[in-house]
């Protein structure tokens, strides 16, 4: 029976229902979506930033509950201020938006080759249909996600942290289903998923037939979780998980460079590419050691410093309350360093701070994580400072396929079609 999907333990029957609800208007939104083409979707991306700039009263107010309500739980500064919208923040998703609108489509079609036989070999990017996405407690993630679905003609079922349930309910009624409503595209295209905690999520990943593709953020532990269930169910899963960057600091580098890229490493402490991990090259650990702490220090940063009672890899960006951390440790030179940050991270991003340009190359070399940089932070590891658009999140696989900030374009399949000789 299409749409059925398998029940996962710690779901109930009315949770399952309820996602599976969500799902089937998604499901029957998506050919609305591709017939409409891209003008219509880029028109209403155009209209949803519109409404982010003159619907901000309302949608502050719905965020501002919603931090009130995380505050007094108790929830930490760093995941506080991934929650809180400013209007500086929504004119900022609003210029996403129409960069977005305005970035041109790669072509549908591509010719691979003619056969011997004469027939001509074409290779097609067609839309997947839905594609749910499950994330953090950030409200901007539901207008970064859904819009890059749209863009990839397709529908999308949402599922958002609960304590951000609110701001990203009042950005889609208020935003994204009237512009894609005054532009011809059925309003039910993108669905948010009501229900709080993790249930939503765990039935999400389990509707393959329904929802064959599902992005999914978050805290490792709870990713790695759905990325097995969405396994075991026949879901494909792209996850952004852990997180964490690392400087690496070599025996060439100069101290301007090392405060500047700490500094600008450390500028938000809730987010999965800020510095994580300090390494020091160990001649010169006691001399740059001191370059950086102060930097940290003047951020109100504390240093974990060897020997650590933790994991080297430790991300404190998912470490509710202990955020303001970065471990620091010794390495012997930039091959060590680089197999130091693949070994010991999730591989997200790392950066060679070094004046001697063959060092540097050592290092990119010998890195095999997603995002490689020299004297430049791992802040940039972001869709929109990256590549100008915004994420759906960041793939860090060691396997074939999308890596690094995933768009829109990586939210396709691949079809050949096969004409016969001219």
């Amino acid at each position: 029976m299409p749409g059925r999907g398998r029940n996962l333990g710690g779901v109930s029957a009315e949770e399952f229902e309820a996602v599976r609800t969500s799902a089937q208007r998604a499901a029957a939104a998506a050919p609305g979506v591709r017939a409409a083409g891209g003008p219509a979707v880029d028109a209403a991306l155009r209209a949803a930033a519109e409404l982010l700039r003159s619907r901000a009263p309302e949608l502050l107010a719905a965020n501002a509950a919603d931090v009130d309500a995380a505050t007094a739980a108790g929830m930490a500064a760093g995941l506080l201020d991934r929650l809180r919208l400013t209007p500086e923040r929504l004119a900022d998703m609003a210029t996403q938006l129409d960069v977005l609108a305005d970035t041109p489509e790669p072509d549908v079609e591509r010719f691979v080759r003619t056969l011997p036989s004469g027939e001509r070999v074409f290779e097609r990017r067609i839309p997947v249909g839905v594609i749910g996405a499950v994330f953090e407690a950030r409200p901007n993630v539901t207008i970064d996600v859904a819009s890059q679905v749209l863009k990839a003609r397709s529908a999308a079922v949402l599922r958002t942290g609960s304590a951000a349930l609110g701001s990203a309910t009042a950005l889609v009624e208020l935003v994204i289903a009237p512009a894609l409503e005054a532009h011809g595209i059925p309003a039910a295209a993108v669905q948010l998923v009501p229900l709080p905690g993790h249930a939503g999520a765990e039935a999400l990943v389990g509707l393959p037939d329904l929802v064959p593709l599902v992005v999914v953020r978050g805290s490792g532990e709870v990713t790695r979780k759905l990325s097995a269930l969405g396994a075991a169910a026949g879901t494909r899963v792209l996850a952004h998980a852990d997180g964490g960057g690392v400087l690496y600091l070599d025996s060439s580098a100069d101290d301007t460079v090392v405060e500047r890229l700490v500094h600008d490493s450390t500028d938000r402490l809730g987010v999965c590419n800020r510095l994580n991990l300090l390494l020091i090259d160990r001649p010169v650990y006691d001399r740059l050691l001191p370059v950086a702490e102060k930097v940290l220090r003047g951020r109100g940063i504390e240093l974990s410093l060897p020997p650590h009672a933790h994991a080297l890899g430790h991300e404190w960006a998912l470490d509710s309350g202990n955020e303001a951390h970065v471990t620091v440790a010794p390495v012997d030179g930039a091959v060590d360093a680089a197999l130091t940050a693949a070994r010991e991270t999730s591989g997200l991003a790392a950066c060679v701070c070094a004046e001697d340009e063959a060092v540097a190359h050592r290092f990119l070399d010998a890195y095999t994580g997603t995002g490689a940089f020299w004297n430049t932070p791992t802040r940039l590891l972001d869709g929109y400072k990256l590549l100008g658009l915004p994420e759906t999140g960041i793939n860090v696989d060691h396997t074939p396929g999308p890596r690094g900030p995933v768009t829109y374009p990586d939210l396709a399949l691949r079809q050949f079609v096969v004409l016969p000789p001219v």
